[in-house]
């Protein structure tokens, strides 16, 4: 990674209940648990790569914001208006500071989804490292359509444009990055991106969440051969 860059990132968080609608939990394990469970495996992960004063979680989701504060992350209330407002949001706090002189020549602001029970650290380190190399840059998840990391460096900040189809659009302004790290890259928005990202190997939170299906299935099926 570039030494002289210092990187701030924002992971917005949507509230639990309005989270992943097109993911259908395993057996009847609750879908805003499920979701918070990848959120803070996330961010656990990413505080992990990078100082967690430098992380900046936009959400209004109490049990997450209670979880990010206890991290060290830097909590931003989400203004509310959808995913873009929130990124907004998150990427005022993380140039706040900047001094007219410095400016953010020395800052890179990158923004992370938070849907990433997959990741790893090392994965999140290697690719701000390549972005680092570009003024503005764009990882795509693995399908190709949606995004998974957006990056601003040398005084260009992202420009957030998420919605279905953020690739494509995020690809007019920035560097399309494709790189191989598909813990990095596996979102998770319906049950195959679930089983694909389980495949890869879960953080802890989302791993002892969906363990309770398994134990569930375990003891149903001890007390029907009993």
């Amino acid at each position: 990674m570039t030494p002289s860059l210092r990187w701030r990132l924002v992971v917005p968080v949507k509230e639990a209940h309005l989270a992943k609608t097109r993911l259908v939990t395993p057996s009847r394990l609750s879908r805003p648990g499920l979701a918070r469970a990848m959120a803070l495996d996330t961010l656990e992960s990413v505080c992990r790569a990078l100082t967690p004063g430098d992380v900046i979680a936009v959400t209004s989701d109490e049990v997450v914001r209670h979880a990010a504060d206890s991290m060290g992350v830097v909590v931003v209330a989400d203004p509310g208006g959808g995913l873009n407002p929130a990124v907004q949001a998150g990427i005022g706090e993380a140039v706040r500071g900047a001094t007219p002189r410095s400016g953010t020549a020395g800052l890179g602001v990158a923004v992370l989804l938070g849907d990433l029970p997959a990741l790893r650290p090392g994965d999140l380190l290697v690719a701000l490292a390549e972005c680092a190399r570009h003024d503005r840059a764009v990882v795509p998840d693995l399908v190709g359509t949606g995004t998974v990391l957006l990056t601003g460096t040398r005084g260009a900040l992202p420009e957030p444009h998420f919605g279905e189809g953020s690739a494509h659009r995020h690809a007019e302004l920035a560097t399309v990055l494709t790189p191989d790290l598909p813990r990095l890259r596996q979102d998770v928005d319906d049950r195959a991106g679930l089983a694909a990202a389980t495949a890869l190997g879960l953080g802890p939170r989302t791993t002892s969440f969906l363990a309770q299906d398994q134990d569930r299935r375990a003891a149903s099926s001890a007390v029907e051969k009993s």
